[in-house]
């Protein structure tokens, strides 16, 4: 059997966790579990919990030696570099835009399983995160932009999940017009996007894509103070001034165009989104420990003890320039 370390994220502002006490109980082997100290204090859970239920509570360094390696935010994790080699890593990657994370993943010669990869039946499992992902983003920038949402005109990119939640909250808060534009839409979101106030952007953009939605040199034509609220938070890519900030510091400003880019922004609801990854996870984690895959875990698997599966990693890497193996 496999064991499992459970580490405390170091990404600013990141109290999610993978794994609940009361999900413990739906894992057929909890000895084989190794909870990093302090595991869940940021949902106000102590150690204890875990431990009666037959879980390991560990050092860091402890936890990172197991077999499994569970981090909410692992595409963000600093550690990489330190773990012995093969192991296998679960959680949020993004290993095609994160580089640098991949590049160790690759010459650790590990195993990922991208949880945003993982869907059933057609619908990712955690689709409710990404809900949450729109409603907090909007939530946590309104009060910087300097108006109420019924004073201003809002245009959404995307027509997702995202979007939804975006959509959810700016209606909950009476705002003067939102303006949704869809994946066939990009066109008249392009001839329309100096008119408005507020730009939220939810759009799940492919990598492989070398055009922009908004280029550095369109910000110079917006109004001054113009908002972007950049719910997806991809790197340079369909917005080209954008780079992730923290819950922190979640805001800059460029040209005029103030950007919001929090790139992990459902943190701030963190006990939502718990329960919302936990039953899963805990199910999930089940098979794992008996190094079993089932049909979900197998389409999530990104990397392969250090061999890229999944394509659209290989060409973004070619693209900039970085090795595909070592």
């Amino acid at each position: 059997m496999k064991t499992v370390g459970l580490l405390i994220s170091h990404k600013m502002g990141e109290k999610r966790r993978a794994l609940l006490p009361e999900d413990v109980k739906k894992i057929d082997n909890p000895k084989q579990l190794y909870l990093e100290e302090g595991y869940a204090n940021s949902l106000n859970i102590d150690d204890s919990e875990y431990k009666e239920l037959g879980c390991n509570i560990v050092s860091r360094e402890e936890a990172m030696k197991q077999d499994i390696i569970v981090d909410v935010k692992l595409g963000d994790g600093d550690y990489i570099d330190q773990l012995d080699e093969g192991k296998i890593l679960f959680g949020w990657a993004h290993a095609v835009q994160s580089l640098d994370f991949t590049t160790e993943v690759l010459k650790g010669k590990h195993t990922l399983y991208a949880w945003e990869d993982l869907y059933d039946n057609g619908r990712y499992i955690f689709y409710k995160n990404r809900e949450i992902a729109g409603e907090a983003s909007v939530l946590h920038a309104i009060p910087m932009m300097g108006f109420m949402p019924r004073e201003a005109k809002f245009a959404i990119i995307g027509n997702g999940q995202t979007a939804k939640g975006a959509q959810r909250v700016l209606y909950g808060l009476g705002a003067k017009e939102v303006d949704v534009f869809g994946r066939r839409q990009e066109n008249l979101f392009k001839s329309n996007m100096f008119d408005y106030d507020v730009i939220v952007n939810c759009v799940l953009w492919d990598t492989n894509r070398k055009d922009r939605l908004i280029y550095k040199e369109d910000l110079k034509k917006f109004k001054k103070g113009t908002f972007i609220v950049d719910v997806s938070c991809n790197v340079n890519l369909e917005i080209e001034t954008s780079t992730p900030t923290t819950i922190e510091n979640p805001i800059y400003e460029v040209d005029g165009v103030i950007h919001y880019a929090v790139n992990n922004s459902p943190a701030l609801f963190c006990r939502t989104v718990t329960n919302v990854l936990s039953p899963r996870i805990a199910e999930l984690l089940n098979l794992m420990i008996l190094d079993q895959e089932n049909e979900m875990l197998s389409k999530s698997k990104e990397i392969d003890k250090g061999q890229i599966i999944f394509e659209d990693i290989r060409t973004f890497r070619e693209s900039k320039g970085y090795p595909t193996q070592y």
